[in-house]
């Protein structure tokens, strides 16, 4: 399989799980309190969005590379 087509297909996939998840979910530790033998933490969900506008670029591109792919093949 040639690198181009490889490449589109890896693009494919990932624009399709942009699609899917639209962002990514993590969770935070923060030391609040620390004394002695004592310790506190607070857990914070943050969160990254992702745009649809790059998984739908990335879709695009990945098409065009496995099309490319095909050409040069042919």
């Amino acid at each position: 399989m040639k690198s181009l087509s490889m490449a589109g297909i890896l693009l494919i996939v990932l624009g399709a799980l942009a699609f899917a998840y639209q962002g990514i979910n993590y969770t935070r530790r923060e030391k609040v309190l620390d004394v002695g033998p004592i310790h506190a933490t607070k857990d914070t969900q943050e969160h990254i969005p992702i745009p649809p506008v790059f998984g739908g670029l990335a879709l695009i591109g990945g098409i065009a590379l496995l099309v490319t792919g095909a050409r040069r093949s042919a």
